[in-house]
């Protein structure tokens, strides 16, 4: 079988548990570190002339990820394409199963779900549960809406975020009003914007704000199953 994945969570997910599908990748799949594949374009603008040519048995996407438009000119060019839906931990951990197992043809679950699973499993909240904002992106500053997996994950971990019940995903909110919004915490992941000590927490003077790994706070894959020890460290 050969796998083109337009997800950087997904294309760990496939090369770290059956090692020789994987024939291409997006630009922005950086793990594993040794990843030789042909890459095609971003995840918004992949080219798919190229995918074409790899001639896949599958394509494996993201409903949040990639476009439509997209996936419809792959499955027109006779393409098979499995489109993930991902807004919380159960739902990774099925979504995962159903293309390693379901889609890429593994015998069984890989270890590292289970183990993913298991972690989770034994995940709570270490003290009283905080409020945050949490940012994903800065000019205009964008946070964490309503429905997303890196919300239900700090959730788990006892951190609820503001804008949980906001009616978009990733709404656009004012400096001003993310400031004044009583929170307890900023949260700033390193991607999709990269957030550091020196870009980000200046922004929330007297909050205190926490700079988590962007790989353990949102994607789904074999990051998983360190992602409670990994964000528990940084958030506390």
């Amino acid at each position: 079988m050969r796998v083109v994945s337009l997800v950087p969570s997904l294309t760990e997910a496939v090369a770290v548990s059956a090692p020789g599908l994987l024939v291409g990748a997006t630009d922005w799949c950086s793990h594993p570190a040794d990843l030789d594949v042909v890459r095609v374009g971003g995840t918004k603008n992949p080219d798919v002339e190229a995918i074409v040519r790899l001639r896949p048995d599958l394509v494996v996407a993201n409903e949040e990820e990639n476009r439509e438009p997209d996936l419809a000119a792959l499955r027109d060019a006779g393409l098979t394409v499995m489109v993930t839906a991902i807004r919380d931990l159960p739902e990774a951990l099925a979504e995962l199963e159903r293309v390693l197992v379901g889609g890429c043809g593994l015998a069984a679950r890989p270890g590292w779900l289970d183990a993913a699973e298991e972690a989770w499993s034994g995940a709570a909240a270490d003290g009283p549960r905080r409020t945050a904002i949490v940012p994903v992106w800065r000019r205009p500053w964008m946070v964490l809406g309503r429905d997303t997996f890196a919300g239900d994950l700090l959730a788990r971990l006892g951190v609820d975020h503001l804008y949980a019940a906001h009616p978009e995903r990733y709404p656009r909110v004012p400096l001003d009003a993310l400031r004044a919004a009583g929170a307890d915490l900023v949260v700033l992941p390193d991607e999709p914007y990269r957030f550091t000590a020196d870009d980000g927490p200046e922004a929330f003077p007297g909050l205190p704000a926490a700079l988590v790994s962007g790989r353990h706070l949102t994607w789904y894959g074999p990051s998983l199953a360190e992602a409670p020890r990994v964000l528990r460290a940084a958030l506390h």
